[in-house]
């Protein structure tokens, strides 16, 4: 062992423990059982077993261990996203894919095509990008991955100066913001733009986070380390207080995640949320209801209820396999074409040939979409792209490559499109569209939603 380190050797490593023992003492306190004098004896923490302690500090420890059940957040309100709260509706575990018969199959993929007849399936592109980032592209000393990311956060930004979303007296929340980096991005393209506030939602503690680097005075940074599921925007202290229109962004937002955010923006943040009991409204936002509500012109006064309208949601979608049918935020959409939970899973689950179907080429190309920000969600990605691809070889002789890869966007595109008409419903005019290159990413689809003309909120400076 180094000097004045511990003593231990960590198998698992393969180094000794990097830990540094009290004065006179060769290991340290995760360690201290192998003193050959210590008749303490050290137990597993009940909170968390990966650690020990001392049994005769116990109740010391369990006051201050990290592991402790924190205080809940004033923001936090349990499932209040969380979307179905009917268990009846809630579908039972599933047979695997590959456990389907032929026939079974095939009768799942009639069900998609009838279901996908009429809809748009062919997305128009609309690859932009944006000057706040074009220095960066044009830096040699960033490799291909980081390109990568910075063609995405370019084209995002350009779709949301589009949108006119990209303005003054604004709160962007940054939903699985990871290390912040597209809210940076934000930040810099509204450079010298006043009254800006940014929210950034992670339920994980993050390292090398980029908050650091805001510290210009005119725009705020602040996290909440919290699930989306239980995230009442209303009730985080800096809206109550300055009450700006929000902008829900994302850059590949897994899954339900996605839905969760959804709900979280349309549902339970435009609807005043007194308390945890209180549940929010089922149909229709306040966006939609402000719909028939006589508009304030005069003086250009806006109501508290204009403060409360979402002025626009921006989102990259990711990992439709990880989607949930219980937060699935478009299941009216499904029960309107004749599909329910059981088809919705089988669904979700073959969304993945659309970026597995072609093993070797995929595992290059998609694998590396998360790797700059968010680096557990790569390997996750990883073990999903080898588990998934494997599985459909039990398919060979049956689909081929590319009808699997065929169905597998047909899939994607059937979720997305219940999103679509949820946000419509909600009083939003929602798009999906390519917003980069597959070269560049697979997941290339990106969400976006506006408040119809006449409820797009007037900003507040």
């Amino acid at each position: 062992p180094e000097p004045g380190r511990c003593a231990h050797f960590v198998l698992r490593k393969k180094r000794f423990c990097k830990m540094i023992p009290v004065p006179g003492r060769r290991f340290c306190g995760e360690h201290g059982h192998e003193e050959e004098h210590n008749d303490r004896k050290r137990i597993p923490c009940p909170l968390d077993p990966k650690h020990t302690v001392y049994e005769d500090q116990l109740q010391k420890h369990l006051k201050k261990c990290n592991s402790r059940e924190k205080p809940k957040p004033v923001y936090f309100v349990q499932d209040i996203n969380a979307g179905l709260k009917d268990v009846a509706e809630i579908p039972e575990k599933q047979v695997p894919l590959s456990s389907l018969s032929i026939e079974e199959l095939q009768n799942l993929i009639n069900k998609l095509k009838k279901a996908s007849n009429g809809l748009e399936l062919h997305l128009k592109e609309q690859i932009l990008s944006h000057q706040a980032l074009q220095e960066a592209l044009s830096d040699p000393k960033n490799g291909e991955s980081a390109f990568k990311h910075l063609k995405q956060q370019a084209s995002i930004l350009g779709n949301m100066e589009k949108l006119h979303l990209l303005g003054p007296g604004r709160c962007f929340v940054e939903f699985g913001a990871g290390r912040g980096k597209l809210s940076h991005w934000v930040d810099i393209a509204l450079e010298n733009v006043e009254s800006v506030q940014f929210l950034l939602v992670e339920r994980a503690t993050t390292r090398f986070k980029v908050d650091g680097k805001h510290k210009r005075k005119d725009s705020i940074f602040e996290r909440l380390q919290v699930d989306i599921q239980h995230l009442c925007l209303n009730k985080v202290p800096i809206l109550e207080k300055k009450k700006l229109p929000v902008v829900g962004i994302g850059k590949h937002l897994c899954g339900a995640a996605t839905d969760l955010a959804l709900r979280c923006l349309v549902e339970s943040y435009t609807t005043c949320c007194d308390g945890e009991d209180e549940e929010p409204a089922p149909k229709r936002c306040r966006a939609a209801q402000t719909e028939v509500a006589p508009h304030k012109s005069a003086g250009n006064e806006s109501t508290t209820e204009d403060h409360k309208l979402v002025a626009g949601i921006v989102i990259a979608l990711c990992c439709h396999h990880k989607c949930d049918w219980t937060h699935y935020v478009g299941r009216e959409f499904f029960k309107s074409v004749g599909l329910g939970p059981v088809e919705f899973h089988y669904f979700q689950r073959m969304s993945s040939w659309a970026t597995c179907g072609m093993q070797e080429t995929t595992s290059k190309a998609s694998t590396s979409e998360d790797s700059e920000d968010q680096t557990n969600d790569t390997e996750e990605h990883e073990h999903v792209l080898s588990r998934t691809a494997s599985g459909s070889d039990t398919l060979q002789g049956v689909l081929s490559v590319e009808e699997r890869k065929e169905i597998g966007c047909l899939c994607k595109r059937l979720i997305d499109h219940g999103r679509v008409e949820y946000l419509q419903q909600q009083g939003y005019k929602a798009a999906l569209q390519y917003y980069t290159e597959s070269a560049v990413s697979l997941e290339n689809v990106l969400l976006t939603a506006v408040p119809k003309p006449s409820l797009i909120p007037e900003p507040t400076i």
